[in-house]
């Protein structure tokens, strides 16, 4: 009696705990609950014996290896439009703006040609048509400016991300290998099998991970893409530098072997920045440099086709500069109001050829993304677009959100600790302690009585 009362009194004691520690740790993110498995000790070889107690068989660790997995997942899917939707946010709000759009700036020049065309004789009018020229550079260089920024942001913000994400890569690495000599000597590796957790669950928000769980304890981690991140306690390094062919090239390192990969195709918060740079961004500043050099061209062509004031032929009144340079459309150098040609054949105060620059707004124009349209239909179509893709992103963004916050609830319901039930737990294993010790009290008592007998 005093055995079995011993046994199930230090298997009370074990319980409880673990249901302290899961109080203690009521508020600690990714901490999985545990609880004591009892199993009874049987007779041995007595043939006549009840049993011999109980015992802790092991420590159990409410995990469901499925939730855990639909958790990662959702953490990717939130990382991805999470990190777009500021960008794309910005740049709506930058190219939708009524008074500083290019639209407007398109308008207020062909608008100030129209006034010439109207009252030829002003020359204020002709001084307005050459500031309006400027002004509608800087509206297309100060958009490219938001572009370029954007470039630059993002491309620190991965090299942040990569930073963080080695540093999580190498701190799963090291988990395993102390998870996997704490199973192999028989010690509850709960608290370290958390931590792995949590930074799997932090590098699956950057990137679309495989997670794969092996015999010892361990766990391997790869990309959506195939290549190994960790496996057991080898890690790889990612890195992003820019390099002589690129402005940024993504790369991963793993057992002396350098792969080179595609951000876009990472999934997470890399993924993310790397799909709206490829897809978005940069497709968007080259339709803003074919709009620019097709509007300079066009002018520049039919300026040289007229006669300026003193009859001799037009010269460019725009150049544009291919690339990301931040001037990448500015009025000629050293032009002034009486290089304006505006005139057919070269009689004073003819316009023919103003007509004919009027006309270049409602004149088509080849634009990357959307095809051909006329120009002063252009700068409208683009942020139409942009805001279609605005609002889907948002939309997937709602819906990720939504997933994330499911995946987290059910892990919860599984790993989490309940407050309620831990307060049950407590007054379980106290009475069932309690009990143990009046067994005990009760062999004594027997044991004296035994004893007085045979004085």
């Amino acid at each position: 009696m005093i055995n079995n009362a011993l046994s199930g009194a230090l298997a009370a004691q074990v319980a409880l705990s673990a249901s302290s520690q899961n109080i203690a740790n009521l508020q600690t993110k990714g901490y999985t609950r545990q609880s004591a498995l009892l199993t009874a000790i049987g007779p041995g070889a007595d043939p006549r014996g009840v049993g011999n107690g109980v015992q802790v068989s092991s420590l159990l660790r409410f995990s469901d290896g499925y939730k855990s997995q639909a958790m990662w997942r959702a953490a990717s899917e939130l990382g991805s439009y999470a990190q777009t939707q500021p960008y794309l946010s910005q740049l709506e709000s930058v190219m939708g703006d009524k008074t500083a759009s290019l639209s407007a700036g398109i308008d207020e020049f062909f608008g100030a040609l129209n006034a010439v065309a109207g009252d030829p004789g002003s020359s204020p009018l002709y001084q307005q048509v050459l500031d309006s020229a400027g002004l509608m550079a800087e509206r297309f260089n100060g958009l490219n400016n938001v572009f370029n920024a954007q470039l630059q942001s993002l491309r620190t913000q991965r090299s942040a991300i990569v930073d963080s994400a080695n540093a999580q890569i190498s701190a799963i690495a090291r988990l395993n290998q102390q998870i996997s000599q704490a199973q192999a000597t028989g010690q509850n590796a709960s608290i370290m099998i958390d931590a792995r957790d949590q930074a799997i669950d932090e590098l699956a928000s950057k990137m679309a991970l495989d997670v794969t769980d092996n015999a010892d304890g361990t766990r391997d981690v790869a990309l959506k893409t195939g290549q190994a991140l960790v496996l057991g306690g080898l890690y790889g390094t990612l890195k992003a530098a820019p390099t002589a062919t690129s402005a940024q090239e993504f790369t991963l390192t793993f057992a002396n072997t350098t792969y080179v990969l595609d951000p876009a195709k990472l999934g997470g918060q890399l993924g993310g920045l790397g799909k709206y740079e490829a897809e978005k961004l940069l497709p968007l500043q080259n339709d803003i440099a074919d709009i620019a050099q097709q509007l300079a061209n066009k002018i520049n062509t039919q300026l040289g086709l007229g006669y300026k004031q003193d009859g001799s032929a037009g010269t460019p009144l725009f150049v544009f500069t291919p690339g990301s340079n931040a001037d990448m459309l500015k009025v000629s150098s050293g032009f002034l109001v009486k290089d304006l040609a505006f005139s057919g054949d070269g009689a004073p105060g003819d316009t023919g050829n103003l007509q004919k620059l009027v006309t270049i707004k409602s004149q088509p124009v080849t634009v990357g993304s959307i095809g051909s349209v006329l120009l002063s239909d252009a700068d409208v179509q683009l942020v139409g677009k942009l805001g279609v893709d605005s609002q889907l992103n948002k939309a997937s963004l709602k819906t990720s959100q939504t997933v994330r916050t499911q995946a987290v609830d059910d892990w919860q319901s599984t790993s989490g600790v309940n407050q309620d039930e831990e307060a049950v737990n407590l007054v379980e294993f106290q009475n069932m302690y309690q009990a143990n010790m009046k067994v005990i009290s009760v062999a004594n008592q027997l044991f004296d009585a035994t004893l007085a007998m045979m004085g």
